[in-house]
């Protein structure tokens, strides 16, 4: 049985900006993390486009990132990724609470997402940090097969 990961400590954590030169390392964890992940073209959009995307690194190990989208009076989170290796170590916490600390700086009042209906656990995640469920969006998510998944819409309240 391969061994696990060590915890990354909050003490070597970090954000650095996602840059184009790390996109393979994203992709990995991406399509590692997810059964239907974001593409190398989804990336280099958000990046062209100028969103906030960052990376929470410890040494040189990718703990996870996240993608946002500022509007008038909001922020749009598009994706955030825990590696699986470092899941349920309150790596999402760090992640959420550093956009939140942005989005205030940015005058936003309100932070919003998308989540698949399937994905109870980061539907927990979500809900501990003070996100309410607001809405609904049928077959938004492509699910395999030709099928789609609905997603719940979420929100936070700066």
């Amino acid at each position: 049985m391969p061994k696990a990961p060590p915890a990354a400590s909050a003490a070597e954590a970090r954000f650095e900006p996602m840059r184009l030169e790390r996109l393979a390392a994203v992709l990995d964890v991406e399509q590692r993390a997810y059964a239907h992940p974001w593409s190398r073209a989804n990336f280099q959009d958000v990046l062209h486009s100028g969103y906030l995307a960052q990376i929470l690194m410890a040494d040189t190990t990718i703990l996870g990132y996240f993608v946002a989208m500022k509007g008038v009076d909001e922020v749009h989170l598009l994706n955030i990724t825990v590696a699986p290796e470092y899941q349920g170590q309150g790596w999402a916490h760090v992640m959420l609470d550093a956009l939140d600390i942005w989005a205030r700086g940015q005058n936003a009042e309100w932070l919003w997402l998308e989540v698949r209906v399937g994905n109870t656990r980061a539907r927990q995640v979500y809900e501990r940090h003070g996100f309410h469920q607001v809405g609904q969006r049928k077959s938004y998510y492509a699910a395999g097969h030709g099928q789609r998944e609905d997603a719940l819409v979420m929100n936070l309240r700066l």
